[in-house]
């Protein structure tokens, strides 16, 4: 049976909480998990995470989407998503240039359906360790991919919160797709970059194996955010295979 937990906060010094997210486990085999941080202005980016996250689940649940495989139905969520937060921007002026990022999954059965636009992340946690689903779409990840800083020195990185792609930025967004087998025990993270910022993967592995319990471990990963300044919006969402 898959067991979920999440947490959303303002942060230390943000006045307004820009990140949303939704969870959900309808029954025993069947889960589904997304995070958005919004972008744009003390309004637009709390509009933009808000409709992306709401527009998107709306699309997968009343199954107005035409798709034979779980990526598919992501994906035609996503650009719906994305066409939501794109005509909003282009006709309220108060939210012109707004986005958001998002990683979503959608677990059936044993296989976890993996979905990001932009730099919140997904992450794997088992017995045997940490490993990063996705890849940020942001100036510095591809700067690691070239070589040209390591992945301690992006953490550090000035440009750290330039994204290069995010939904609702252009009338049509791409998404990246992942497809994972889980066993029982597995864990999945998702979060925005508030969270994977400040706390270290090895942090986050320890937390969630040897922390305590696993209902109390997204309120953990926040609390060693706000301990260290919590500069942006944190949002985490645990999923138990």
């Amino acid at each position: 049976m898959i067991k979920a937990w999440g947490i959303t906060d303002r942060g230390a010094v943000r006045h307004q909480n820009q990140d949303a997210y939704y969870l959900d486990v309808p029954d025993e085999g069947l889960a589904l998990a997304v995070v958005c941080d919004g972008m744009g202005g003390a309004k637009a980016g709390n509009v933009a995470s808000t409709l992306a996250v709401d527009t998107f689940v709306e699309a997968l649940r009343s199954g107005s989407i035409d798709a034979q495989e779980p990526d598919e139905a992501l994906a035609g969520a996503a650009e719906l998503a994305n066409r939501a937060v794109f005509d909003r921007a282009a006709s309220d002026p108060a939210c012109q240039g707004m986005g958001t990022t998002m990683v979503a999954v959608l677990v059936a059965g044993h296989g976890a359906h993996i979905l990001n636009i932009g730099d919140s992340r997904c992450y794997l946690v088992t017995d045997e360790g940490i490993s990063r689903v996705t890849r940020d779409h942001s100036v510095v990840e591809d700067l690691v991919q070239k070589g040209r800083i390591t992945p301690e020195e992006a953490r550090l990185h000035p440009r750290k919160n330039l994204i290069t792609r995010a939904l609702g930025a252009e009338e049509h967004v791409r998404a990246d797709l992942y497809r994972l087998d889980l066993n029982e025990g597995d864990c999945l993270l998702l979060c925005s970059d508030g969270l994977s910022n400040i706390v270290t993967d090895q942090e986050i592995l320890y937390e969630i194996i040897h922390g305590g319990e696993k209902a109390d471990c997204c309120r953990r990963l926040l609390d060693i955010a706000m301990s260290r300044g919590a500069p942006d919006n944190v949002t985490a969402v645990l999923l138990q295979a």
